[in-house]
């Protein structure tokens, strides 16, 4: 892989896509979230045990930074749909709390993902869940169709945010919400992070904190709340082989990633239509 790749939105989509399809084969992580600490990153970041033991094997890949569901306050037969929903982890909760008046609906650019997500919902009988392969800048929902977009820390790694966040706006109903837990950064990295590992370890991608807000306000939200925000360096090991490969394609040092890392926050924000 290039350590350098052009920065167009494609390229940058490709290589994440290259990324993820490493992870849903597991041969990767994603920010520090090796497969054997992946239930204790989820325990760190909001989830319950009931959470862990309520979804499928292999649903959970350690890839969040927050608990989205929580945020949103999912209800019985709401129409919930997930932005870059991976193997089905929020999915499968969302699922479940909606019962069978309900469906979830989770959208993902990297087919082994969805794959791994059909996979997991056979697995555990849903039927009240679907996942579909498509670009969360280009959804493909219907107009005015959801009650609940949910996202964990996905829609940092778009080359095209205001498309995503004008896609949430466009499919969710009137009064319908937006939930996110999403990585920002609360200054500009002192140097440019380009290579493919940075991308995927969820860290070259991440937008100034108020730029991202000012973003789904433009994209017509009539509310937009910060619930919470956390350091990164909470979530993150940086010591882990993810990081590390990230580091050294950039050319930089763990001493370096500290000083880097002290600009990412997890920020969980809900926006209402």
């Amino acid at each position: 892989m290039n350590a350098t790749p052009k920065q167009d939105p494609e390229s940058i989509r490709d290589m994440v896509r290259e990324g993820y399809a490493g992870i849903a084969r597991g041969s990767g992580g994603c920010c520090g979230a090796a497969t054997a600490n992946r239930d204790a990153i989820a325990r760190k970041i909001g989830y319950s045990e009931e959470d862990l033991e309520a979804v499928p094997a292999g649903a959970n890949l350690g890839l969040g930074c927050g608990n989205p569901i929580d945020l949103a306050r999912v209800r019985r037969g709401e129409t919930v749909l997930d932005l870059g929903s991976g193997a089905g982890f929020d999915a499968f909760l969302a699922a479940r709390i909606v019962g069978p008046e309900g469906s979830v609906v989770g959208v993902d650019m990297t087919p082994e993902m969805v794959s791994r997500a059909q996979q997991n919902a056979r697995a555990a009988s849903a039927t009240n869940v679907e996942f579909r392969l498509g670009h969360i800048e280009a959804l493909p929902i219907d107009d005015e169709s959801v009650d609940v977009v949910i996202s964990n820390c996905v829609i940092n790694l778009s080359p095209e945010k205001d498309r995503v966040f004008r896609e949430a706006w466009r499919v969710l109903r009137p009064g319908g919400r937006l939930a996110i837990s999403d990585l920002v950064l609360k200054a500009p990295f002192p140097v440019p992070l380009r290579s493919v590992e940075a991308y995927v370890g969820c860290i070259a991608g991440a937008m100034l904190r108020e730029d991202y807000l000012a973003a789904i306000r433009r994209a017509g939200f009539a509310t937009v709340d910060v619930v919470a925000e956390a350091s990164f360096s909470g979530i993150v090991d940086l010591q882990s082989p993810e990081i590390h490969a990230a580091l050294a394609a950039d050319g930089l040092t763990t001493a370096d990633a500290e000083k880097l890392v002290e600009n990412v926050v997890s920020l969980k924000v809900v926006a209402r239509k």
